[in-house]
């Protein structure tokens, strides 16, 4: 049977996963309880390679788990490997501000992120697993005329395609976050574009939910398996080098986040991305004092609170090209200072870590999800800032793309050759520098 008509067979099928046995529940845990929770069993099955697969998954982030869970339940692909070089989640996944939203203005983004948030409104039925997702708004502050113009064609673009939008004045913003410097601040806040719908998730917590998942439906996660170098057979890519021997596959995606330049070039491939870091920051826990999302429109600023109490926040790019998962003082100096013109009493709260992710910054600041020119080959990649929030539209689009050979109809604008064709999509308008995006 070929991979077409097994596709549509497991499609009518209608496959839900079966969690090792054990659904996640209220009474399964007063169940666990009075047993002394001696019942409870692994998330994941913690698999061993074997030497050929159906389909090898580069990366065991989110997007790659996301990936193999959506090739086994709505394709029906189970021989599947995940190959992840460290632990699951240990790469930008678990480095993140956990924002999501779809407050997109092109038509090239703004379905596509939609579908993921529909996805996120659905996720945790979807995998039987509590990844924390609130959406408790996302709020765009704007801080001039221009601004103003700019927040108001976005909602008319997001109201258009059917995504929640409301244009806030001063007073309303006010009202809302009553907290913030109006009266004294170097950036008057004169309003704010507000998506009610979008909020933050458990970075952690949606991997886990993702590879539990998978690995129910039959997809192996590999951990520990670093891939070293690509099989190569004349113009096709017919399976992988690893730590832990070679794995054969009829198709490989890359799904791995900022080392998709160095993961591309073992197959001979020159990616239109540059890797900077992202750094992120903690403080201490408070009060509840910030109700959802707000981003500064002064400068590159953006904050939330956890559940835990502390506010996470970040900012701009470290500026230089990195492979490490490290940031600089002066960027911290810089968020910091993004932190005290919008919000000055934050200078009296403690930072308590920071860390830094690796992110693929594109051309044009939009992903791509495509075939490469080697057949067999599949890439996932150029994310920028946004790579959480797409986490389970990446994941469903991916799947489709690797099981049906043709790109998932909300990602057709995310093609590899537009950097050559000029089919860009400069969601901001800054033109083909990566780090202004």
């Amino acid at each position: 049977m070929g991979w077409r008509p097994r596709i549509l067979a497991k499609i009518s099928e209608g496959r839900q996963p079966i969690f090792n046995g054990m659904r996640y529940s209220a009474f399964s845990l007063a169940r666990e309880a009075l047993r002394g929770h001696r019942g409870w069993t692994p998330a994941w099955r913690d698999a061993q390679p074997k030497a050929r697969y159906d389909v090898v998954v580069i990366g065991g982030g989110g997007h790659g788990l996301a990936t193999a869970y959506y090739l086994a339940k709505t394709y029906g692909l189970t021989d599947v490997a995940v190959l992840e070089k460290d632990w699951i989640g240990s790469g930008n996944a678990g480095r993140n501000t956990t924002i999501i939203r779809s407050n997109y203005l092109l038509p090239g983004n703004l379905p596509f992120y939609e579908l993921s948030m529909k996805l996120w409104e659905g996720l945790e039925r979807d995998l039987n697993y509590n990844a924390m997702i609130s959406q408790r708004g996302v709020l765009n502050l704007y801080h001039s005329d221009a601004q103003r113009d700019a927040f108001a064609r976005r909602g008319n673009a997001m109201r258009m395609h059917g995504v929640d939008a409301e244009l806030l004045d001063a007073a309303a913003v006010r009202r809302m976050l009553p907290f913030l410097d109006f009266d004294a601040a170097r950036f008057p806040i004169q309003g704010g574009l507000l998506q009610p719908r979008g909020g933050t998730a458990r970075h952690d917590a949606v991997v886990w939910g993702y590879a539990r998942a998978a690995s129910a439906l039959g997809v192996d996660i590999v951990q520990n398996c670093e891939v070293v170098g690509m099989i190569r057979v004349g113009g096709r890519i017919v399976g992988v080098e690893t730590t832990r021997g070679p794995i054969r596959a009829s198709k490989v995606a890359i799904s791995v986040a900022g080392n998709s330049s160095r993961v591309g070039g073992m197959a001979g491939l020159r990616l239109p991305i540059e890797s900077h870091v992202l750094q992120a920051f903690v403080t201490e826990a408070v009060k509840p004092v910030i109700p959802g999302v707000v981003t500064f429109g002064a400068g590159h600023f953006y904050i939330s609170q956890s559940d835990k109490g502390g506010l996470v926040f970040g900012g701009d790019l470290d500026g230089y090209n990195s492979y490490a998962q490290r940031g600089n003082l002066p960027t911290v100096e810089d968020v910091c200072e993004g932190a005290m013109a919008l919000m000055p009493r934050i200078g009296r709260v403690r930072i308590l870590r920071s860390w830094g992710g690796v992110v693929d910054m594109s051309m044009d600041g939009s992903p791509i999800i495509d075939r490469t020119p080697l057949d067999g080959l599949y890439l996932n990649a150029g994310w920028c800032y946004g790579g959480f929030k797409a986490t389970p539209a990446a994941g469903a689009c991916l799947a489709h793309l690797v099981a049906c050979d043709e790109p998932h109809p909300l990602a057709r604008a995310y093609r590899l050759d537009r950097f050559a064709t000029g089919h860009t999509i400069d969601e901001k308008g800054m033109g083909p520098q990566p780090n202004l995006h």
